[in-house]
């Protein structure tokens, strides 16, 4: 309880305009982890960046604009993310502050992510559990769905037609006065995924088609925001999805395994806005049902927290706060019930505009079990300001952990209710250049991540253990550049990432996995894109390399490295009256490249896909 100390004292003042954004009548206040993770690598996209990818999942979105790798089992199916090397638990995911990871599996699928059901992303790199709390390892995402306030209503259809029997419909309205603004999406994907695919587990490596693979997702997500008064908000968002999948077998198998995915998400925030300080207050629901083969798998979480600002003085802000978390699990093995209480306090200092200082601590206790302390430290410091360039350093270190899983402590047979809390230490320092509209960053990290639980074999079951510890170093680097040339915009954006990730203790004494790459990471991946316009016409181009991948710990087998290539076209000037008809073509894997992101798992060749939208 001594977290608590920091900024209670100062209970009761009045809030400046730091670190805030004006909305009118009210101030909105930007989220922690933006205004708190000094020193942090992130990357962010607005509504407008996610326009592109409507019509896709955030798994597409991140393994093309992100050095995060997805591993990806084929389209529509199973798709996780690996952040640095690290796992798919290692991923802390949220929607308006609610987390979404399923407290049985402890990951989320972005394949059930639809970029259409958001209007703003951001991922955070590195451990940040003192920020963001369980499973901040590797990274985080951090989504976001809120109707705003507009001069007058909106409506969009959009509908997309793509190679292989795939079809999308999205439908997107939204109306606001001074007070209440209402949005609300539908949307419904049809995918065959009949695509053709050489069969390399049969003699002579015959081409078939894929023919038990189909998807259907369909959800509406509906938010409002309540301008209750000069000082006080409301916003509330309710995210329903359904997702019905034919499970891909891998190549040389003729299983048939369907698989039913349904969610109920819902978030509420309510905030108090004073002179120095705020008060907001949070709860949220989520509810998910798995259906394998007719077996029922049902979790939900319920969570209640508050938060409080405090901002003294132009330069100094302090950001304390509680959630609680009700986790039930009801499963074909188990039934559990898990509790959850964790207390968060930062602060910030900022003696001029060009340095900036945080230190984060955390808190968290589950079932009759107490997370260590979790402390995070960051600077952002521009240190070379000249003219219309600048240059920052950015260096910051954290520790992050993650809760077992349900499943690992309560699975019958074979789960441990004495496993501990995986941990993680990491560090790193950047360096952000800028000038004009030509922007470079580079980034090294180190982490460690200790107790990494593994499932092994335990007579006639297989049971988890606090074994693994895993080291992973890298480099990551980034730029963009804007720039004209007669009538053509030019826009273009380059990322390359390595990373080097091995297993430092050994699961026994001669475990041939011991200082060897992780499996499904690779060490070496770069993309590219490129954007060029002429009023209403554009045409974008993106490349993306992945280098080879180890399929198993001990490394004997690789899957062979791919070069995938994507380019779009798309036209905005057709309007009828006024409603506005935007057109767009993209081909993606355009050279027909043959590849596997999981081994045995085809993934799609060429495909073409047609997009048009009725914009009002």
């Amino acid at each position: 309880m001594i977290l608590l100390v920091w900024a209670f004292t100062f209970f009761g003042s009045d809030i400046q305009k730091i670190d805030t954004v004006g909305l009118q009548e009210i101030e909105v206040i930007s989220p922690a982890y933006e205004r708190f993770g000094q020193g942090q690598k992130s990357i962010k996209w607005s509504q407008k960046d996610l326009e592109a990818y409507q019509s896709r999942s955030l798994a597409d979105l991140l393994a093309d604009q992100s050095p995060v790798f997805i591993r990806s089992y084929g389209p529509g199916m199973l798709a996780s993310p690996s952040f640095r090397g690290s796992s798919a638990g290692h991923t802390a995911v949220f929607w308006n502050g609610i987390p979404l990871n399923s407290p049985s599996l402890g990951q989320s699928d972005f394949s059930l992510l639809p970029v259409f059901a958001i209007d703003q992303a951001s991922l955070q790199f590195g451990s940040s559990g003192a920020l963001l709390g369980n499973e901040a390892i590797g990274g985080s995402v951090n989504l976001k769905s809120q109707a705003g306030f507009q001069e007058k209503s909106s409506l969009l259809l959009s509908q997309e037609f793509s190679s292989f029997g795939n079809y999308q419909t999205n439908i997107k309205g939204g109306i606001s006065g001074k007070k209440l603004a209402l949005q609300s999406k539908i949307y419904h994907q049809f995918a065959a995924n009949k695509y053709p695919f050489r069969n390399l587990a049969l003699p002579g490596t015959p081409i078939q088609e894929q023919d038990h693979a189909q998807v259907i997702q369909k959800g509406i997500v509906t938010d409002l925001n309540w301008r209750i008064s000069d000082n006080k908000s409301l916003k509330t968002s309710i995210w329903l999805h359904q997702a019905e999948r034919e499970i891909q077998p891998p190549m040389g198998s003729s299983t048939q395994d369907f698989q039913e995915d349904q969610a109920l998400r819902w978030s509420m925030n309510y905030e108090i806005f004073k002179k120095k300080s705020t008060l907001a207050f949070q709860s949220g629901l989520v509810r998910e049902e798995l259906i394998f083969n007719g077996i029922e798998n049902n979790t939900s979480q319920f969570i209640l927290g508050g938060a409080w600002d405090y901002f003294p003085t132009e330069q100094l802000s302090f950001h304390s706060g509680a959630r609680i978390t009700l986790v039930k699990g009801d499963l074909s093995t188990y039934a559990a019930i898990d509790e959850r209480l964790e207390i968060f306090q930062s602060a910030k200092y900022s003696p001029t505009n060009r340095l900036s200082l945080s230190l984060n601590l955390r808190q968290l206790g589950y079932g009759d079990q107490l997370v260590p302390l979790i402390p995070g430290a960051g600077l952002d410091w521009t240190f070379l300001e000249h003219k219309n360039q600048s240059l920052e350093l950015k260096i910051s270190a954290g520790r992050g952990f993650k809760v077992p899983t349900l499943n690992d402590r309560f699975w019958s047979p074979g789960g441990n209710p004495e496993l501990l809390p995986e941990n993680s230490w990491n560090v790193e320092s950047g360096l952000h250049w800028k000038k004009n509209s030509f922007s470079q960053s580079l980034t090294f990290y180190s982490m460690n991540v200790d107790n990494w639980i593994i499932w092994l074999p335990q007579g006639s079951f297989w049971s988890p253990q606090n074994i693994r510890k895993v080291r992973s170093d890298g480099v990551e680097y980034q730029g963009s550049l804007k720039f004209k040339t007669g009538a053509v915009d030019w826009f273009s954006q380059w990322q390359y990432s390595l990373n080097r990730a091995v297993s430092l203790v050994g699961i026994s004494q001669n475990d041939p996995s011991l200082g060897k790459q992780l499996p499904y990471t690779p060490r070496h991946q770069a993309g590219l894109s490129l954007q060029a316009q002429v009023q209403k016409f554009s045409i974008q181009a993106q490349t993306n390399y992945t280098e080879e991948r180890k399929i198993t710990a001990d490394n004997p087998r690789t899957l062979s490295p791919f070069f995938l290539a994507d380019l779009g076209i798309s036209y905005t000037g057709f309007s009828i009256s006024k409603i506005q008809i935007p057109l767009q073509v993209r081909i993606q894997n355009l050279l027909n490249t043959q590849y596997q992101v999981i081994y045995l798992r085809p993934m799609p060749g060429r495909s073409i896909n047609f997009n048009i939208s009725f914009q009002l």
